[in-house]
């Protein structure tokens, strides 16, 4: 027999989106999640102890580092650290946000490369792979010294807004920003449609102003804005307040990652938008407080990659040649 053969798959939960590895579980017909117990000692250090047999295993921890980012990335850690210390063959940490991301260079002097120092520390933790999704710079892969597979959610989008109705000449898909270019071409392919980007021009962390739409047109269309995450959806607000006095009919818009934080209920309550959809890539905040949110399922997509990895098969097959 085969070491590929003997290899058993284990799936384990942070307590980051539990449901989410769940339904990776009942997609792939598995029995249950590994027994895992995780907690906090009284001074707030954490606690973790793998319930089951692990040595000679392959396996994935499921543990998407959003908010609370530190609490969730530290967990991540420990668990790593504790399937390495249990011997476990492999250790693949699946990651389907990558917090920290934001500071993936050094652009301006005196500030950190946050993204590098984390692909730092999950690699020196033990994890052997990292599976994630949609990452706000796509360099970030390169960061890190051991095997990275990249999803992405367009399929899953695009077969939503495809089953809408949303495609063709009476389309117009947004970028809200210079660096959601590329993604706005891709969807481009494949529903079809004129393309338009917003001029977005940054004067902090947190403040930005949108001023001109450049391609288009998009008066009397429908317009989709799609981005890879929205945190305080203050950029979404002032582009899609851009895009609607512009003329667009209709104004929806998608992004893989709904952190949601701060004010961005209240900030995609007052914008001109007709609906917002995101994944369970992390647990939606807005899910029951926003009526035009939409939650697609992303399971699916890392169920089969899980799969793949596990069988040593092509990640990128999964997206066509």
């Amino acid at each position: 027999m085969t070491g590929q053969a003997m290899r058993e798959l284990k799936i384990f939960s942070g307590q980051a989106n539990p449901r989410l590895a769940e339904d990776i579980c009942n997609y792939l017909h598995f029995p249950a999640l590994g027994r895992i117990a995780l907690g906090q000692f009284p001074d707030g250090e954490n606690f973790c102890k793998i319930e089951e047999d692990v040595r000679g295993r392959d396996v994935f921890l499921v543990q998407p580092t959003a908010p609370p980012v530190n609490d969730n990335l530290m967990e991540l850690l420990v668990m790593i650290d504790s399937c390495k210390r249990a011997s476990a063959a492999r250790i693949t940490a699946v990651i389907p946000y990558f917090g920290y991301a934001r500071q993936d260079r050094k652009d301006e002097g005196r500030v950190p490369i946050t993204a590098k120092l984390v692909a730092n520390l999950i690699t020196r933790a033990g994890a052997d792979r990292v599976l994630t999704m949609d990452l706000h710079a796509a360099q970030i892969q390169g960061f890190f010294d051991v095997p990275v597979d990249h999803l992405y959610a367009a399929p899953v989008l695009n077969e939503y807004f495809l089953n809408m109705g949303l495609s063709g000449d009476d389309l117009v898909i947004v970028s809200p920003d210079e660096g959601s270019i590329k993604r706005a071409v891709g969807h481009v392919k494949r529903l079809g449609g004129k393309l338009a980007i917003v001029d977005k021009r940054r004067s902090s962390a947190v403040d930005t102003q949108q001023q001109n739409i450049i391609g288009g047109p998009v008066e009397g269309r429908v317009a989709l804005m799609i981005d890879d995450m929205i945190s305080t959806a203050g950029s979404i607000k002032g582009a899609a307040q851009l895009v609607s006095d512009s003329g667009a009919r209709e104004v929806h818009v998608a992004a893989t990652h709904a952190v949601l934080c701060g004010n961005a209920v209240e900030n995609l309550r007052q914008a001109p938008i007709t609906s917002v959809v995101v994944t369970d890539s992390i647990p939606s905040l807005a899910d029951g407080q926003l009526e035009t949110l939409k939650v697609l399922s992303v399971a699916p997509l890392l169920a089969e990659a899980i799969k793949r990895i596990h069988h040593d098969q092509s990640i990128s097959a999964m997206f066509g040649p």
